[in-house]
């Protein structure tokens, strides 16, 4: 028996596909969204499917409002209502901060935290009405740390967690939850775009667990504020970082 429906954007690759995968075990039924990479959100919703899940793909660009609608629609005509928002999407750049273009910053905010706010919004009226839902976004170490040459990044993710917070005063009384995983350093397509192998070996030394963390490290902690375990757990930061900060 299905818990639900569960959105999990960005969920073609890396760790949005991780968490597609686990709320999917969960007994959730999974929107697959992505937008560029439909043949990896067919894989994905193949491999689920062929693991006893069950879900959908819809491609979306969070950072445009409308085609975010669109996406709630389609989740509440197939599914019902909308248990779980899982906002995972998102762009990375490495710029020095004189070097950051208006283009670039613009990029960032209408992605990162401009597809948060849409699909929160998007969501937000269905999961009132039902008194229940599950609120998880991603945010990032460098929200809460800070990056150097990735100063419009780390504004963003940070952005992030100041609207989780204050959303998630807002809308408990209505028996939602919203919380925020703040990953380290994740094996992902990301990591490996943004730095090389040397890089890479220095960031696992200095992670005080003594190694890079993986997509299913995040998933998990997703699965968890998914579940009926964390129903009184709202307004909070999960780093998932290996002791990194």
């Amino acid at each position: 028996m299905s818990k639900g429906c569960a959105i999990v954007t960005g969920a073609s690759r890396g760790i949005g596909a991780e968490i597609a995968f686990e709320l999917a075990k969960s007994g959730f039924d999974i929107i697959v969204n992505y937008n560029n990479s439909k043949s990896q959100a067919l894989s994905i919703l193949e491999k689920i499917k062929q693991n006893g899940g069950n879900g959908s793909v819809f491609q979306c660009n969070v950072a445009n409002r409308s085609n975010v609608d669109k996406m709630t629609e389609f989740a509440l005509r197939t599914y019902g209502k909308i248990d779980v928002l899982v906002n995972n999407a998102g762009i990375a750049q490495q710029k020095l901060f004189t070097d950051i273009t208006p283009d670039d910053w613009s990029q960032m905010l209408n992605v990162n935290l401009g597809g948060v706010f849409n699909c929160c919004q998007s969501v937000l009226p269905s999961m009132i009405h039902y008194k229940y839902g599950r609120i998880i976004n991603i945010s990032s170490v460098w929200g809460t740390e800070g990056a150097s040459c990735e100063v419009h990044y780390s504004a963003v993710k940070a952005g992030i967690i100041g609207l989780s917070k204050a959303l998630a005063k807002e809308v408990a009384p209505s028996g939602i939850t919203v919380n925020v995983i703040a990953p380290g350093c994740i094996m992902t397509d990301m990591l490996t775009h943004d730095f090389d192998e040397s890089t890479i070996k220095e960031l696992a030394e200095e992670t005080p667990v003594g190694r890079i963390g993986t997509p299913s490290d995040v998933a998990r902690a997703a699965a968890f504020f998914a579940s009926d375990f964390a129903g009184f757990i709202t307004g909070q930061v999960l780093g998932v970082d290996g002791g990194f900060k």
